[in-house]
């Protein structure tokens, strides 16, 4: 069994390679939830639907998110109605994109939270309905929620900072409210655990693996089998590939470098796969206390993110588990 700790585009496109490599029914992927939110009132999962649609090859590549073909006839009438009314703020306001068919994922999920069940066997229900083997585990079944508070002194719920305000803000913290008296879904310890490897995907280290992280008993989890834990960089050059990771790590005082996310993840994981753009960086990765392995993490196609899942598990057998991480028992590969 392979888990990979999940959340954002980057998370989905390396699944969708790792499937490619292993057994689908092998993969397990514990996804962030603190993203998710309350709009129109549907509760929209964003992580989830990413990796989902992402998985059943249904996402829209070009747009990097959603479905495919999507169409927006119901965004185009509520804006219509928001300008008639000169509606600006809110939801009613149209400013977060629900495409049709996304719709359906939106109010089946609801309806079913609304009978009683809970968001990991939804989920189930929402994977199998699309024909996917792999596993996808909220982190959590209990209500998390990012909060963003920005430099000049706005709180903003996660989805309100990164598509509302378009992540163009200067963030002075960042904090997951519902973590007290939270717990794993069922099936998460066990899947960290029982893992011959846990992966953390190049998703944002601080509003994508840091909420996994945070539920109570997912980070003891992961230290215990840092051995075989391998986090794939998504820094690459000192920029992030797609969203806000380079400016909200700048922001929090760390630095936004392959050093900075070796020094991020050295308390973790053992391994940590860089960019070869990277490569120069390789020895002072080395001097946080991990091992690092140099390829094309750039997933421009699911032949690449395939490769790179074949690296990343390759790397997790790299490490003797009774003396993780230490540069001196091996090279840079």
């Amino acid at each position: 069994m392979i888990t990979v700790l999940a959340g954002g585009v980057g998370a989905a496109k390396f699944l969708a390679g790792l499937v490619e490599e292993v057994d689908p029914a092998e993969v397990v992927a514990v996804v962030n939830v603190a993203d998710d939110t309350t709009i129109h009132g549907l509760h929209v999962s964003p992580d989830l639907d990413s990796c989902t649609y992402t998985l059943a090859g249904a996402n829209d590549n070009e747009r990097g998110w959603g479905l495919r073909g999507e169409t927006w006839l119901a965004m185009e009438h509520l804006r219509r109605y928001a300008e008639a009314n000169g509606v600006t703020s809110g939801d009613a306001a149209g400013w977060f994109n629900l495409g049709d068919r996304d719709l359906g994922t939106h109010l089946f999920r609801t309806s079913r939270l609304a009978s009683g069940l809970p968001l990991s066997k939804v989920t189930a229900e929402v994977t199998g309905a699309w024909g996917i083997d792999a596993r996808l585990l909220p982190v959590s079944d209990d209500p998390l929620r990012t909060r963003v508070l920005t430099a000049d002194g706005r709180e903003l719920a996660f989805q309100e900072y990164f598509v509302r305000e378009r992540h163009d803000v200067d963030v002075a913290s960042v904090r997951v409210d519902g973590l007290d008296g939270a717990a794993p879904a069922p099936g998460v310890l066990e899947a960290i655990d029982g893992a011959e490897a846990v992966v953390i995907a190049p998703s944002n280290p601080v509003v994508s693996i840091d909420p996994v992280l945070a539920v109570p008993g997912v980070r003891e989890a992961v230290q215990r089998r840092r051995g075989q834990v391998v986090a794939i960089s998504p820094i690459v050059g000192g920029a992030a590939l797609k969203g806000p990771a380079d400016r909200l790590l700048r922001d929090l005082g760390h630095e936004p470098t392959v050093v900075g996310i070796a020094r991020w993840y050295a308390p973790l994981a053992a391994t940590l796969v860089i960019d070869i753009e990277d490569e120069p960086l390789a020895a002072e990765v080395e001097a946080q206390g991990v091992r690092c392995v140099v390829t094309d993490t750039i997933m421009r196609s699911v032949t690449v993110s395939a490769a790179l899942a074949r690296t990343a598990i390759a790397a997790a057998g790299m490490v003797d588990p009774g003396d993780p991480g230490d540069p001196a028992s091996g090279g840079t590969a």
